[in-house]
């Protein structure tokens, strides 16, 4: 964590630079997840509800494909959003996608809406007798992070449970280009045990899936921040 500095936060608010000489003084210690909450329950905040993430630095090879992290996580305690799901199914399938919450659900037809411009959605879901079909999105869908993917649950047999899933807040989450892998936990609005919770699945998750060609320390640090608040580190 770099250095936090009196120039550094010139300029800005008490309520910043209150936080920031805070997180100065913290910068080096890292906490259990519980405390770690506490701790950015600490920081002055603003009058909005505000998102609280978590960022892991993982020792893997982002350039490397067996190395590579993504999966999707549902919170025991959620966190805080829902999501707009599609579904791409036959017409049998469709009925059921729509009970569990699907914005929209079809197969071509599905298609010739969204080639038409239509993106109105956060998640798509597909079952793997659709992709045929859905990769003729692959360049719409690829570069915004929407094609379904059989390792994030977004291509299974059982649509309607995933459409459920992902409406109700599941959260997907990848490594990026550093090595970090960034995902929502909550809310600040949450209680304390919920966010705690919620952390210790995020971490418990991440750990599990270690890839097993990753050799050495594999989470190098972890850490938690509100969405304008500065960052807590937290013990793994």
């Amino acid at each position: 964590m770099a250095t936090v500095t009196k120039e550094k936060v010139f300029g800005h608010s008490k309520r910043v630079r209150g936080n920031y000489s805070a997180a100065a003084k913290a910068a080096k210690v890292a906490l259990a997840p519980a405390e770690a909450v506490k701790a950015l329950r600490a920081y002055k905040a603003p009058k909005f509800d505000q998102t609280v993430n978590v960022v892991m630095h993982l020792g893997i090879d982002p350039k490397a494909n067996d190395q590579a992290m993504r999966g999707a996580i549902s919170f025991p305690r959620g966190v805080g959003k829902s999501a707009k799901v599609i579904c791409f199914c036959g017409a049998d399938k469709v009925a059921a996608a729509k009970a569990a919450g699907a914005v929209e659900a079809g197969a071509e037809e599905l298609v010739a809406k969204i080639e038409g411009g239509w993106m109105d959605f956060e998640v798509a879901v597909a079952s793997p007798d659709m992709m045929r079909v859905v990769s003729k999105l692959g360049k719409v869908l690829g570069p915004k992070g929407l094609m379904p993917s059989p390792k994030a649950g977004t291509v299974t047999p059982d649509v309607a449970t995933a459409v459920k899933e992902y409406s109700a807040g599941k959260v997907e989450y990848r490594n990026d280009d550093g090595g970090n892998i960034h995902c929502i936990i909550g809310k600040m609005s949450f209680a304390d045990d919920a966010l705690t919770e919620n952390l210790s699945h995020f971490i418990a998750v991440i750990q599990k899936a270690r890839p097993a060609s990753v050799k050495g320390i594999f989470v190098k640090k972890c850490a938690i921040a509100a969405a304008m608040s500065p960052s807590v580190l937290v013990i793994v």
